[in-house]
């Protein structure tokens, strides 16, 4: 059993704050654009414009996990504190939202400049797990999206929270989400990256909803919403819609070439 009193402020220079989850986000996306550029990107045209590419997603991951998160998690609430939509540094993210953003402004940079997108979104779909990993540790290190009680030898007490053991939910969601993913869609498929573009980013949702739906058994859901049917949780649901997105796309991928 471990006692998480961990500080979500990794620098205190003076007033200024800079947190883990703020670290996280930045982390996730410059080491996702080096494996990217580094790694899988052959062609140079294609990574120039991955150089331009990214502040599209940027903008998709804070607009699209931040609306995500008002829409589907607490709208009553923000629809009566309209300003407190824009207070992001307060916290409310949601990865489905973030998901959903990215996925658009893929979409739109991609239309632009004349291109596949999904060739994009597979890139996006096997670097993403590395910012996945980041922030469910950061989410670990905030006592934040944490576990319901057990009593297993490996459960943790959030301090900031009760006194409560629970599961460590957000080391789950690293381990199947951040590192078991990344592994699967960079050594198990990485071959079907430039042969069938959109692919791997079926295979991403497919395996991504997997491991979310079942970790979320494990997961406390979120005192405003609960239960939603069946006691499973609005993330449960979710990941139930987009794995039955992925699955679609997967089908109309077709089978390997």
């Amino acid at each position: 059993m471990f006692i998480n009193n961990f500080d979500p402020v990794a620098i205190n220079f003076f007033s200024l704050e800079i947190r883990w989850y703020s670290l996280s986000y930045i982390f996730g996306i410059i080491l996702a654009w080096i494996y990217c550029k580094k790694f899988l990107i052959k062609e140079e045209k294609i990574r120039i414009l991955f150089d331009d590419l990214i502040s599209y997603i940027i903008i998709g991951v804070i607009l699209g996990g931040r609306l995500g998160y008002v829409v589907f998690y607490n709208l009553s609430y923000y629809s009566k504190n309209i300003l407190e939509i824009f207070m992001i540094w307060e916290g409310g993210m949601s990865f489905h939202g973030g998901l959903l953003g990215v996925i658009l402004s893929t979409y739109i940079f991609s239309k632009k400049n004349n291109i596949n997108p999904f060739f994009f979104l597979d890139l996006i779909s096997m670097s993403a797990p590395i910012g996945i990993f980041l922030g469910r540790i950061s989410n670990f290190i905030n006592s934040e999206l944490y576990g319901r009680e057990t009593d297993i030898f490996w459960s943790v007490k959030f301090e900031k929270i009760d006194n409560v053991f629970r599961h460590p939910s957000q080391i789950y969601e690293a381990i199947f989400e951040g590192i078991i993913l990344f592994f699967i869609l960079n050594f198990m498929f990485k071959k079907q990256l430039y042969k069938s573009p959109g692919l791997i980013s079926a295979l991403f949702l497919i395996f991504y909803s997997i491991f979310r739906f079942f970790i979320e058994f494990t997961r406390e859901p979120d005192i405003q919403i609960g239960y939603i049917l069946f006691n499973l949780t609005l993330g449960q649901f979710l990941s139930f819609l987009f794995f039955l997105f992925g699955l679609f796309l997967f089908y109309k991928k077709n089978e390997f070439k």
